[in-house]
């Protein structure tokens, strides 16, 4: 029986290129799983609101500092609020493209 032309790839090669997809694809989940552990800080209106975020992208934490609440300018805080939350996914998000650009230099938008 013949064996199927891979293109000059003999099937010890394609093995070991099977291998080492495999071994990436694990490397990958296990940074997934490190990323989403990790948590973010951002603070706004010059800390008078702080956020945290997970690397799951969930909000975790919010701080208000009393003196930032006016009945009177309900917008201003959750501008604020807005903002903080914005700035801490932003950071969560270069966090995971610069570890996964590390990963596979190649596929820099992929993730």
């Amino acid at each position: 029986m013949a064996r199927p032309n891979f293109g000059g790839f003999g099937g010890a090669n394609m093995q070991q290129l099977m291998r080492q997809a495999q071994k990436m694809q694990q490397q990958m989940t296990e940074m997934q799983e490190q990323l989403d552990q990790k948590e973010y800080e951002a603070a706004s209106g010059g800390g008078m609101v702080t956020v945290k975020v997970s690397g799951k992208r969930e909000l975790t934490e919010i701080a208000i500092n009393p003196q930032v609440v006016d009945p009177d300018d309900v917008e201003m805080l959750e501008d604020l609020i807005k903002a903080a939350v914005n700035e801490a996914l932003r950071k969560g998000e270069e966090a995971r493209e610069a570890a996964m650009g590390k990963m596979a230099p190649g596929m820099g938008g992929l993730f």
